[in-house]
Parts: C-alpha cells; structure tokens; sequence
C-alpha cells in the first residue's frame, strides 16, 4: 500500500496521531490494521504494544473526540454502579461504569468512538450513555477493582447478577415437548424466583420453602433456625414456579407424582457461588419445594467461628492431630454437624494426606478432597464406599452418617488400623452417642479402643448487638436453668432481644453450643463394663466436662444469647 492511500485511508484518532508527528503513516496504518485483526481498538493495541504511553493517548482522545477526561487512580471505584452491566459485556469491550444521574450513564472508555460499546450498554441498561475518556491500561485494573469490591459485598447484587447453572436440555420432558419449560420461562416467574433465592442468601436464610395450599401459596426462609413467612404469590402461579425451579434443579418435570432431588449452582461473582440442593415431594394441592442453601466458605470460616470454648477448641485439634481414632459428631438436624466436620477436615487438607468422604449428598465441596455421594439404590452404601476407600491408600476418612451394624464395625476397624475416621451420629448428647453404638452392636471393647472425642451440638441464636439489653429475671428461674448461687450472687445479668431494622426479633446469626468429651480412660472403663449413658454422664462430669446446658448457661453469662434461646435449644 502506499504512503498517499494509507494516508486517505486513515481518519480519527490514526491521523491525529500522524499529523501530530507521534507516528509515521506506515506505523498508523500497520497498527490500525493489527488492532482490527485482534479485535480491539486500535489505543488498546498501541498500549499493549507499548508503541504510545496510554496517558498521551487518553489526553488526545479527548480533545480530538470532545469527550470530558478523567484519572481513574483519583476515583472511588466502591460506589461505581458495575451491578447494573453484564461483567463479561464491560470485560469484551473495556468499559467501565463511572456513576449514574437519573437515567445518564457515565461510561469510561479508552476509545470514545466505541459506537458499539455503547449502544449494546445503553440497550442493556435503558440508559443514556455518556462517554467518558480514560487511561486504557488504568481501565482493566479498575474493573478488576470494581468487581473484587462486589464479591465482598453480597448486598450490592440484584437478580441480573445471578449466573444459575442450568443444563441446555433439561426443559425437554421424554418426548421432546418443551410446552412446560416455556411456561416456567415466564419472565415475572423467573425474576421471582431469582429474586427469593438471592433474598435468601442476603438474609442469612438456611433453607427456602416453596408451598402449595388450595387457598394460597407462600414462600418460608428459615433464618437462625426458625420459619419465617416472606412471600404469599398467587396460588395460579403454583405450577409455573414449581417447573422453573425443576427446571434450575435439571429435575423431570413431567413427573409430579414421586419426590426428586436436585441441585442448582449459583454463581454470585467468579469468585463465589453457592450450591442449593433441592428436594420436591406431591402435596395435595401440588409439589412442594425445599432449598437447602450450602455455601462453601462456611466451610472456611476457620475453627474460631465456630463458637468452641478455647479447652473445647483445643481438645477438638488434639484429636485431629492424632494419625488415626475416630470423632464423632452428634446433634439434630440442623445442628451444624456438617460445618464442623468440615472445619476439621479443612485443617488436615494438605497435600500429603489422601482424604475421601461418603456423603448423603455432600453438601459442601473442597478442592483436594475426595467426595463421594452414596447411592444405596446402585448398592453404593456407606460401608461400601468405606470398603472401597479402604483399598485406595487414605489417611482420613469422613462418613456422613453411621447408620448401622454395618457401617459402625468398618468405621471402628479403619480407625483402629491407623486411620483417622470422622462421622455423626443422631443422639442427644455425647454420652448417648457411646451407649447408640453398643445399642447398634458394636463390641464395647471395639468402641473404648477406638473412639477418641465425641462432640455433641447445637446451634443457638445469636442476640443482636445492636439492640440487645439487660433483662430481669427472678433468681429462682436462674438457678432452676442451672446457674450456680455464686454466679447469681456476683451479679449475672443475662440480656434479652428487642427487635431493631438489622436482625430478626432481637436476633441475628447464630451461636454453637458445644459438649466436647475426649473418651478417657475412665469412661473407656464404664464402657466395657457395661455402664449406660447416665454412669458415662456423671465420669465425663468428673472430668470437667461440661454438658450442652452448662455451655449454653455460658453464653448467657457473656451476653451472647440469652436464657430463653438456651432453654429451647437444649432441653431434651
């Protein structure tokens, strides 16, 4: 090409830069066409070409465009409305939402000319689109910023935001019909539901409940361990809700006579997403829907979130550094057996331990671990994956659940041939969880020798720090709820809810409330000469081992909940 028809062909900022003397008229025309071929606009190339410094460029572009310039290094990218455009639509055309005026969007951009930028943003967000110039290699470590500000701050998402993992072909029933999948599609349906998930992330909520009725429909969250009424839509919509979230779960939805399991990923931001695992049942007024919300990173919160008393704390690591034993852990559902578990196998997660789990599903999911989901209609129990983890080379192993004879021999004798064996159990308290074992079959000897710490739980609501205050209540009622003479005599003031915006009726979180009894020598003792539950009791007593009600009474005396909340939660 020559010089006098590159030159007719270069327009813009190409020939600003030529007339300018910044470039000669075959570099121009070279990194114009090299800027088309990559696909970017030709500053971003000759920046990443480091053939002009980007600040130069920016102040060109500017006055040659009349756009206004800004430096981004002097901008607080916190309060930039980013939630309101597709992350990977701003990523594939380096633009940046600087603020928003009614309905004017500021848009910097390296390259005001970026017609295209703007007008797929300005169909996207029904906004007026004001280009704003700034520095394009300041432009990707400012978006960057932006987001990684979104991922710790949940509360700025809307439903536009939401990235639900869905199978391409689940909306096909068995012959092929797509009829239902469309009707789920409806738009107010969708937004709907996207919108009680993500209120339930927001909130704190455990699980979500999907309800038909013959009179109405209603939507539950339970926070902090308690049902709460969020959302009453209209009863014809009963169908329509239930297809879409089997269709999120890759569920049939042509079968509504059975119960189904499912799982849906929400991606939040590319840095989080939380796992919902859905179970349907048939009512008689239609499915109802119940969402577990799992959210790994409860996994990694660490050991000193979870509530344990420092001699508690330690005792639980003492036997995680141990090379072989078993834990158990005991609670209701809901208890919180499973985030304990996984704050412990979280600590062993190094790379010279092989760890396998056998879940029923597993809820939480950690690189390094191996995961295995039983499926006892296949024949895959938990003493058949026990058995198979057996013969791959493990150092820990986690059980779910020890459901039977069965289970609980295998599990006793892999922690008996030098392995280190974590499980839960469904009893009360520790010393049940010993008395469940012999009641299953288990040879008292094989237990005193192999189980080294049982941990018994429960999960409490935590008082709002913000509206929390002392409340009167009679010495009688503290002493009969277990406090001593001495304690209520040097001035116990347990505080009570009131209720405030930030929590729910004076509450907000939750607290766990631990027994932590390491198998000692004297209970080993009791065991093998038959004692039951109440003679473990009173030896784990001895040795200073406090019961659930005892650690609950502790966190009314520091203020953490109050009175009510352990008498709920700890009576038997």
């Amino acid at each position: 090409m020559s010089a006098t028809q590159n030159k007719l062909r270069l327009s813009g900022l190409a020939r600003r830069l030529v007339n300018d003397g910044l470039l000669s008229e075959e570099a121009a025309g070279a990194a114009n066409q090299a800027a088309v071929k990559a696909g970017q606009s030709l500053i971003s190339h000759l920046v990443a070409e480091k053939k002009m410094d980007a600040r130069t460029l920016a102040h060109l572009a500017s006055e040659e465009f009349g756009a206004p310039l800004l430096d981004l290094s002097v901008m607080d990218l916190s309060q930039a409305p980013v939630k309101d455009v597709e992350e990977k639509l701003l990523r594939r055309h380096h633009a940046l939402p600087l603020f928003k005026r009614g309905k004017r969007l500021f848009l910097g951009l390296s390259d005001p000319t970026n017609l295209q930028a703007q007008d797929e943003i300005k169909f996207h967000t029904g906004c007026m689109v004001e280009p704003v110039v700034v520095e394009d290699d300041k432009l990707m470590q400012a978006l960057d910023r932006a987001f990684e500000s979104m991922d710790d701050a949940l509360g700025d998402f809307d439903d536009d935001e939401l990235d639900l993992e869905v199978g391409a072909d689940e909306e096909k029933d068995d012959s092929g019909a797509v009829s239902a999948a469309s009707d789920a599609d409806d738009a107010p349906v969708v937004r709907f539901v996207n919108k009680v998930l993500l209120d339930a992330i927001k909130q704190g909520a455990s699980d979500i409940h999907f309800e038909p009725y013959e009179k109405f429909y209603r939507v539950r969250f339970r926070q902090d361990g308690m049902l709460r009424e969020v959302a009453k839509p209209p009863v014809n919509l009963s169908t329509k809700l239930a297809a879409r979230l089997k269709v999120m779960s890759r569920l049939d939805i042509s079968e509504r006579r059975i119960p189904q399991d499912g799982r849906i990923k929400m991606k939040l931001s590319k840095n989080r997403a939380i796992d919902f695992r859905v179970s349907t049942c048939p009512t008689l007024f239609g499915e109802k829907i119940v969402m577990r919300i799992l959210d790994p990173s409860s996994a990694m919160l660490g050991i000193d979130a979870l509530g344990y008393e420092e001699h508690q704390k330690n005792l639980y690591l003492e036997a995680l550094e141990k090379p072989y034993g078993m834990i158990l852990v005991t609670g209701p559902t809901g208890s919180g057996k499973t985030v304990s578990l996984y704050t412990g196998v979280n600590i062993l997660n190094t790379p010279d331990r092989n760890i396998s789990t056998a879940e029923d599903p597993a809820e939480i999911q950690l690189p390094g671990v191996n995961q295995v989901n039983v499926q006892p209609k296949v024949g895959l129990t938990f003493a058949a994956a026990l058995r198979a983890f057996l013969r791959q080379d493990p150092d820990i192993i986690l059980v779910g659940e020890i459901r039977d004879l069965e289970t609980a021999e295998i599990a006793i004798k892999a922690s008996q041939t030098g392995h280190l064996v974590l499980s839960t159990l469904h009893t009360n308290d520790a010393p049940k969880t010993l008395s469940r074992l012999v009641d299953m079959g288990v040879q008292p000897y094989a237990i005193a020798s192999s189980v080294t710490l049982i941990i018994a739980q429960r999960l409490g609501r935590r008082l709002c720090s913000n509206c929390k205050k002392p409340v009167d209540i009679p010495k009688e009622a503290l002493l009969r709820a277990g406090f001593s003479e001495k304690e209520v005599d040097d001035g116990l003031k347990p505080l009570g809810p009131v209720g405030c915006e930030q929590c729910n009726e004076g509450y907000k979180g939750r607290v766990g409330i631990y027994q932590v009894m390491p198998v000692t020598e004297n209970i080993g003792r009791i065991i093998m000469e038959g004692g039951n539950s109440m003679d473990i009791a009173k030896v784990a007593e001895e040795d200073g081992v406090q019961d659930l009600r005892r650690s609950g009474l502790n966190r009314v005396a520091d203020g953490t909940t109050s009175l009510d909340e352990i008498i709920r939660v700890t009576t038997d």
